[in-house]
């Protein structure tokens, strides 16, 4: 294998799938690189430039160049972030998620013409070709996870243990909480290990690969027909793979599922990660106050979904 190998194989290829002349190929006025902005968009309805950046790795100008186009053209609209005023949210108007799923509803049907030229007895080779180069080209010669190698499962025994443990030690070692952490963590999970309604609280275990990577509980909060999502966290070396969206969408689903009106959870403003997943699923920040905690000065924030509404 040789470079120009690899330079041959591009040239071959971005001709198949018509990147050169993306707009013409789907009969859109958007580049490639146009079209990818609002396929990101599309499945992270609230996200900000700063996100959007850093996913797609693109130049801070060009970037802002391309979102000002979509603005003139009623595709996006831009406001101040909610969870940090100096950055800018971007969503999709209606026209922009239209116009997203048109382009979706073509790229589907471009590559579903491509496929139809392969003979149905080549189709499993291609497919393991394909996924060779994604594997040796991602992870050389190791295995890359992916989200769908994410299972969710109920707490096996030990599990609840771990829970405790591994949030002890990850605020310890990135926010430098002290022991009071560890103390409210094992307070909260012995509530529930010893008093909880199965049919209204639960806990889910992100398991990869047959190891505990993420986890979140759902318990019932004082306030009537409240919900109350508590404990995320996620595994620094399974980031990356939308865990911890996995497991707050699962939390919603069950909350809305057993007829919760509300869904509630307090976190703190140094959880920036945290932060964009809740506001990923709609959650809208209902307070926030200054606090001396597990040895920090801190700005705890309450955040709050209705589930009710449609998001």
């Amino acid at each position: 294998m040789t470079v120009q190998d690899i330079r041959a194989f591009n040239r071959f290829y971005t001709n198949v799938i018509g990147a050169l002349d993306y707009s013409r190929h789907l009969y859109a006025p958007f580049t490639l690189t146009e079209s990818r902005v609002l396929y990101e968009l599309a499945h992270s309805p609230r996200t900000d430039a700063a996100d959007l950046r850093a996913e797609l790795s693109l130049d801070a100008g060009y970037l802002s160049r391309i979102l000002n186009r979509f603005e003139q053209d009623g595709l996006v609209e831009r406001a101040p972030s909610e969870r940090d005023p100096r950055r800018r949210q971007v969503t999709l108007t209606v026209r922009g998620r239209e116009t997203a799923a048109l382009l979706a509803e073509r790229a589907d049907e471009s590559v579903g013409a491509l496929l139809a030229t392969v003979p149905e007895a080549d189709r499993p080779r291609l497919a393991e070709a394909l996924h060779t180069v994604r594997t040796v080209l991602s992870a050389s010669d190791t295995h890359r996870p992916r989200p769908e190698d994410v299972v969710l499962r109920e707490p096996g025994p030990g599990d609840l243990g771990w829970i405790v443990q591994r949030n002890a030690a990850l605020y310890a070692a990135e926010y430098d909480f002290n022991a009071d952490y560890e103390g409210l963590v094992a307070r909260i999970v012995a509530d529930f290990a010893e008093d909880h309604d199965p049919h209204l609280e639960r806990v889910w275990i992100a398991e990869l690969d047959g190891r505990a990577v993420g986890c979140v509980m759902c318990v019932r909060d004082d306030a009537p027909g409240t919900a109350r999502l508590r404990l995320l966290l996620v595994e620094p070396d399974a980031r990356g793979l939308r865990i911890g969206d996995q497991l707050v969408a699962a939390v919603v689903e069950f909350a809305r599922g057993v007829g919760y009106r509300d869904l509630v959870l307090w976190t703190n403003d140094i959880l920036g990660a945290a932060r964009r997943i809740y506001q990923r699923h709609g959650f809208v920040l209902a307070a926030e106050k200054p606090h001396r905690s597990f040895g920090q000065d801190l700005v705890g924030q309450d955040w709050r979904l209705d589930l009710h509404e449609p998001h």
